[in-house]
């Protein structure tokens, strides 16, 4: 008969009574379960004290930093459409003032604050600079940049620029007035749209790109044009309680100076 847990030496006629038996005074079946139970008080025990030593640990403010880092690295929804998307197009003159053009397009459901930011900032300008954008509301903003002569006698309009534009914005909230101290005071709800690359055009060589540029130019300055121009009344001009200035009485002030020079001239 083999005895569980025993050694050899231990068998029926032992000295001593019970020693081979160590580890079958309980059946097998209870002997598992009280070990199966034993080892669940361990775990427990276990785990209560991984709980205390977290309570010891990072407390809520180091999770929200850590969680605030994560979303700076998730990509943020545009709120913007732009085109050209990542490029700027220069005609490339050297020694002269030359503009691009790119369209902004609030693709978002609120109020959008944009802003251009540059490099080289003693060289361009943008025209509008910054601004605010109602939902589904569009503008072609103007930018202007001076071509440096190059070193070399001949034009080179493939070389590379190393100015930069970027594109950023801010959702302004309704009833808010817009303020370009917003972007200063809300940095961290402050979103990159895009960066734009600077690109140089041949102006002697037609191309889809080039004369794109030319239609957003014209179509920028006639905007600037139509809101230089005051709003025109279609309402009669009221001057004074009861006295009503209407085309029908310019018109008769023309009829009379007309007739006083014909009568004039006839004397």
């Amino acid at each position: 008969m083999v005895i569980l847990g025993g050694t050899g030496n231990n068998d029926l006629n032992s000295p001593v009574p019970g020693k081979g038996w160590n580890l079958c005074r309980m059946p097998f079946w209870q002997q598992g379960t009280s070990s199966h139970r034993q080892s669940q008080g361990n775990n427990s025990s276990h785990s209560q004290g991984h709980q205390q030593e977290g309570t010891s640990g990072p407390d809520s403010s180091g999770i929200n930093s850590v969680s605030a880092v994560a979303r700076a690295l998730l990509p943020t929804r545009r709120r913007l459409r732009l085109d050209p998307e990542s490029k700027l197009y220069f005609p490339y003159e050297p020694g002269k003032q030359v503009s691009s053009a790119i369209k902004i397009l609030n693709i978002s459901r609120s109020n959008v604050a944009f802003k251009f930011q540059t490099t080289a900032p003693k060289s361009c300008f943008m025209r509008p600079p910054s601004g605010m954008l109602t939902p589904g509301e569009s503008l072609i903003a103007t930018v202007f940049k001076f071509v440096e002569p190059p070193e070399q006698s001949e034009k080179q309009p493939e070389k590379k620029v190393k100015d930069k534009f970027k594109i950023v914005s801010l959702k302004i909230k309704e009833g808010v007035e817009y303020d370009l101290e917003l972007f200063e005071e809300q940095k961290e709800l402050v979103a990159v749209e895009q960066i734009l690359r600077v690109v140089y055009l041949d102006p002697q060589r037609s191309t889809p790109e080039l004369e794109k540029l030319k239609k957003q130019l014209a179509e920028a300055e006639a905007a600037i044009e139509a809101r230089k121009k005051p709003p025109e009344d279609a309402a009669p001009r009221v001057v004074g309680e009861g006295l009503v200035i209407d085309e029908w009485k310019e018109r008769r002030e023309r009829y009379l100076a007309q007739q006083q020079l014909e009568g004039a001239d006839s004397l």
